[in-house]
This record gives C-alpha cells, structure tokens and sequence, in this order.
C-alpha cells in the first residue's frame, strides 16, 4: 500500500539540512574500511547506492575519533589527514547525487578488542577497571584522560567538518565509552566524573557542549540508549539518570536527539518492551527513532506525533535495499537481508550487490 500522503515523505529541517523526507540511513558498521582505518572507494559505492531519493540522510558508519579510543580492526577513524581525504570523496559523492551526510563520532572505552588495542599500539581505558563478561579489564581513565578525551571530540568534529559532512552524531550508546560513564554498571569513581547523575553526565556534556562550540550546535546529534544491556551494560533504573542527560542536552540546543527503542541491544533483537516516553517529554527538537523499525511502524509513529519534528532510522533493511524510501513510499516489498555478510571484512557481496527495484530502475531511466 503507497504512503504519499503520510509525514515520513514531508519536509523537515534536522539541524542545519532540509530533508525532503524522513527515512535515514542509521549507522552501521560494515567493516569495509582497509587496515589503516581509512575509507575505500567500495564504501562509497555503498552509500551512493542508498542516495536513492533527493534530500535523505545517511548516518555514515563510526570513524573513531583517535587511534587511542579505537577498538576494532577495519573500522573507519577521523583522526587523521588520511581519513579525512578518504570521507571526502564519499560525502562530495553523496552531496553531489542530492544526499546529506553526518559522521558518527566514536570511542569504545572497555568495549575495545585486544587485538586491535595490540595492533594500534595503545591501552584499553574505561572511566573504571570494570570488564564486561567476555572482555578485558580496563585501566581506570584519569582525570588528564578524560580531559584530552574531550578535545579529541572536538578535532573528531573538525575533521569531519574539512572531510564536508553536514554534521556529527555522537556516539553515546550500546556500551561505549560515553554510555559507559553515563551508567553505574561501568562507572564508579568517585571524583567529579562518578558518583551522582550529575557527575556520571559530566563528561558527554562537556563533549556535547565543546563539539556544539566548535562546528554549531544544531550541526550535533547524539545517540542514547537508555535500555540496552549490550556489552554489559543496564542501570537499574536508567530513567532519573537519562532525563537529567536529555534535559541538559536540549538546553545546549543540539540538532537531534537519537533513541533506541528497548526491543533491541546492540545489533539484536530483544523482547523489551519498555518506553522512550519519559525520554521525548523532556526534548523539544528533532528525534530520530532507531530500533526494529518496520515500515508500517515507522509510518504509524511519525503520522501519530503529528506535532513532533520526527525522522526514523532504518538499519539492517536499509542495507538490503538501497531504495528503501522509494520502496516504503510505493508500498512495494523489501528484499530480505543476510545477516551472514554484514561484516565481511573487504567483501563487495552484502554490501553492494542488493538490487534496486524495478520500479526505481525503470523511473531513472525516464
């Protein structure tokens, strides 16, 4: 059933871009990028491919923001010149087909794999010498640490901004470094940086307050989840410390707050069924939804929010149809996707090889 009449195919001014529609292109880290961490001209035909439609969003996949908050092998970065001049070509490409295109800025703290950790030459650090089940204890961050860890945030920034992303989404969620000081599961220190909401808040508003300052607030977006257990993670009750984090976000003024939904951690499906109520009384600006989104639920919210200023992030469908929008707004069928090639490391199959519809093929010829 078509969907031209609903309010996920209108207009809306996210930051400082006006889309014409309301379907991005979540993040999603494919490992495509080569040993260097430096983007490759096979990522860019990925995201070409889903410009599909005039005006979209692409959330490009994480680029961490300096090789000491890496933590996994043939995962794009932001840190150097080499990356830059590797997004470069990929943003002008999108911005030249008539897409947007921000940059998720990332920092893996405890989540940091040994082997990329050997491989680059640096130490796994958390705000506290906490594992999670299955990983290595961390070195407890120092305060000079966490300092610096703010400035890599801002150069992060203003290389994506030289690279020509529209603007960033900082990585606050599914067990990083940023969720990992926001949470009390992963963080309990006791200095200015632990101990109380506002304390465990301290650092991503520092880094949301400090990238704001640098590259302008509306050109921010942060990314939260408040259920998620993935990668150990869940507080208790994570509402009292997300809604003092989502009320000092919005009076920085960034450009969108992104949630995601309980029914998924990390990159799986659960059976939560906890709300973001609580969460959206407390933003008044744009919200993107991520999480499990179909496209009738993705139609359903935005057309019941009439009032709220609503974009829906889609993942793994949007990897299996590079014409997803068209395909939501014509009612048309979804390719399935193959879980299996989301991370073949190099490989053209998984990423660029799901087919257009031949609806989509048979209008661009026209």
């Amino acid at each position: 059933m078509a969907s031209t009449d609903s309010l996920l195919f209108t207009p809306l001014k996210l930051g400082k871009v006006e889309l014409s529609h309301r379907v991005v292109l979540s993040a999603l880290t494919r490992l495509r990028a080569d040993k260097n961490h430096v983007a490759t001209d096979l990522m860019k035909e990925y995201y070409l491919q889903r410009t599909s439609i005039l005006g979209g969003l692409i959330i490009a996949e994480f680029a961490s923001i300096a090789k000491h908050h890496g933590g996994m092998s043939y995962t794009s970065a932001i840190w150097g010149e080499e990356h830059i001049q590797g997004w470069k070509p990929i943003v002008d490409a999108v911005h030249n087909k008539g897409g947007f295109m921000y940059l998720q800025l990332m920092a893996f703290g405890r989540a940091a794999q040994r082997s990329a950790a050997e491989e680059d030459g640096f130490k796994i650090k958390a705000p506290s010498a906490i594992p999670f089940k299955g990983s290595e204890t961390p070195e407890e961050m120092t305060v000079e640490d966490i300092k610096s860890t703010v400035q890599d945030y801002v150069q992060a920034a203003k290389n994506a901004m030289r690279a020509g992303f529209d603007g960033v989404e900082v990585y606050a969620a599914n067990g990083y470094l940023l969720d990992q000081f926001i949470q009390d599961v992963s963080n309990q220190r006791t200095d200015e940086y632990g101990g109380s909401i506002e304390n465990r808040n301290r650092l991503i508003i520092e880094v949301a307050q400090a990238v704001a300052d640098t590259i302008g607030a509306e050109r921010v977006g942060i990314k939260l989840s408040p259920w998620s257990d993935f990668q150990g993670m869940r507080m208790e009750n994570p509402i009292p410390q997300f809604t003092d984090l989502i009320r000092r976000l919005n009076n920085i003024g960034i450009g969108y707050l992104n949630l995601i939904e309980s029914r998924v951690s990390g990159i799986d499906y659960t059976d939560g069924t906890e709300e973001l109520d609580w969460a959206w009384a407390v933003w008044d600006k744009a919200i993107m939804a991520t999480g499990g989104y179909l496209p009738e639920t993705a139609l359903e919210l935005v057309d019941k929010h009439p009032d709220r200023n609503i974009v829906v992030a889609f993942g793994r469908r949007y990897v299996s149809n590079p014409d997803l929008p068209f395909r939501i707004q014509r009612g048309l069928e979804l390719n399935p996707y193959d879980r299996s090639s989301f991370y073949k490391v190099g490989a053209p199959d998984g990423l660029i090889d799901y087919p257009f519809s031949k609806e989509y093929l048979a209008l661009q010829k026209n």
